[in-house]
């Protein structure tokens, strides 16, 4: 007989002790890395549809100058970077509200009625396929370690991993959102006078696309789907506030 080695990931170790868990999922980053998305997506095209639609409507003769199309855009990344840190923080901390209600909740329900609460928590492992004796024993010995946390996890779908961080996640939209408004707004310094539209708008297509890929990395996505995701809806917003601004700028 050959004698079977245990593999990297079987979690035991010599003399058949447990190991810790090595494997890295990305649902452990996910708050973050959703909102630092958002917010660099939301930076570059916000912030370069705003430069192509007053440059566009400068086009159309309204007057407003290469300094104009500036401080446009430096004024909306300053107003989109409070907007998106303070959206981002409000609605978090609505959902870390609702989530300390839902907790404040099942502990009162755990000391009113213990018993019902473990039979409760036994009930559910048993629709996730576990045999009665068995969906009791694991409740029961979860409940004897940390009752409230089984609860959260298991009944309220709540893990310690995944809970809302309103200043982490305001912070990372701020952040995210100047680094990518920075990024079409110094294409707008370098741009010559008669090119600016073009090298904007192609500067952030392509800052759009890195983007979408890094994203869709990070995430363990699809690059390419998130590559073209990012980019077509990027160029349909710059799009259509270039036409806009040369509707405006006629008009005006």
């Amino acid at each position: 007989m050959f004698a079977t080695q245990p593999s990297a990931g079987s979690g035991r170790a010599k003399g058949g002790s447990p190991v810790a868990h090595r494997e890295r999922h990305v649902v452990d980053r996910i708050g973050w890395l959703r909102a630092a998305v958002l917010g660099a997506n939301d930076g570059i095209v916000s912030t370069a549809s705003l430069i192509i639609g007053v440059a566009a409507a400068s086009a159309q003769g309204s007057g407003a100058g290469t300094s104009a199309i500036v401080v446009a855009g430096t004024a909306g990344l300053v107003a989109g970077a409070m907007s998106m840190a303070a959206g981002e923080y409000v609605s978090v901390s609505a959902q870390a509200d609702t989530e300390k209600a839902e907790i404040s909740t099942e502990r009162q329900e755990l000391a009113d009625d213990p018993a019902g609460e473990l039979a409760e928590l036994a009930g559910i492992y048993k629709t996730r396929g576990v045999d009665d004796q068995t969906a009791l024993l694991v409740a029961t010995q979860l409940t004897a370690r940390d009752a409230l946390g089984a609860h959260a996890r298991d009944e309220l779908d709540i893990s310690s991993g995944a809970r809302a961080r309103p200043v982490q996640a305001a912070f990372a939209s701020a952040a995210s959102f100047t680094v990518g408004a920075a990024m079409p707004l110094l294409a707008t310094f370098l741009a010559p006078v008669g090119f600016l539209i073009m090298t904007v708008s192609m500067s952030s297509l392509a800052f759009l696309a890195i983007l979408g890929g890094l994203g869709a990395r990070t995430g363990n996505a699809s690059i390419w789907r998130g590559t073209m995701r990012v980019t077509f809806w990027g160029a349909f917003a710059m799009a259509a506030t270039a036409g806009i601004g040369r509707v405006v700028g006629t008009a005006i």
